[in-house]
């Protein structure tokens, strides 16, 4: 099946394909195919070998519930409940806030929603909540005592899971928006005591005639960022 089977892509090819995918395609991803992915990301780098992170993937009607469940919730609370780990720390610098700013109008942009339709707006960033129609979601699950070195590990597996997907022609879209809704999917989901959903990950085939997923943000450049010494 088109879209399903491993592709040959070098690692640049894969870092320069990565978007995040707003829009899929409905067919679904085998539970061996993806559990192949999984054992690969694995190899993903971990300080000490920790490995301090747990996957819980979801597609159908686990998926539509866990859906439902945020749709009650946001209904009675679009704001979403208390949480220690908010999605943006207290202090962005204005660059960042402009950066923040001008993706999000650059994806409205290509869906054509202007900024005065504020309902059109809201109907849009709901679709976060339905993982964008994805087959395929992820939570990545952490234990809420790890160090901030095991957050970065944490990090790069995920990044590694994106390129491994890029490889086999799937797209992903990684959701720090699930953390306002913690609390309820730490009871429905039934974690640990000390664990946590971080984020969430939608996979699945890219649908390439949606508009939002022309969306290729703009990153700053070299000398915003680094800096040379001793060469």
């Amino acid at each position: 099946m088109e879209g399903l089977r491993e592709q040959s892509m070098d690692v640049s090819t894969a870092v320069k394909k990565r978007i995040s995918t707003r829009a899929f395609l409905p067919t679904e991803l085998p539970r061996d195919q993806v559990e192949a992915w999984l054992k690969d990301a694995q190899r993903a780098p971990s300080g000490g070998n920790l490995q301090p992170w747990r996957v819980i993937a979801l597609a159908g009607d686990d998926k539509l519930a866990v859906e439902n469940l945020a749709a009650e919730k946001l209904l009675s609370n679009p704001q979403g409940e208390p949480t220690d780990y908010p999605i943006y720390p207290a202090h962005i610098t204005d660059v960042q806030n402009a950066r923040r700013r001008a993706v999000g109008e650059a994806m409205y942009g290509k869906i054509g929603i202007p900024r005065e339709d504020r309902a059109g707006r809201m109907v849009w960033f709901a679709r976060n909540y339905r993982f964008f129609d994805a087959p395929l979601a992820l939570f990545i699950v952490m234990d809420d005592r790890v160090g901030h070195g095991q957050w970065g590990h944490a990090g790069m597996f995920m990044q590694t899971l994106c390129l491994l997907a890029e490889e086999r022609g799937w797209g992903t879209c990684m959701q720090e928006c699930w953390g306002i809704l913690r609390p309820t999917l730490k009871a429905h989901l039934k974690l640990g005591e000390h664990e946590m959903v971080w984020c969430g990950i939608a996979v699945g085939i890219p649908d390439t005639d949606n508009p939002v997923n022309e969306l290729y943000t703009e990153r700053a450049s070299l000398d915003e960022f680094a800096e040379f010494r001793g060469f």
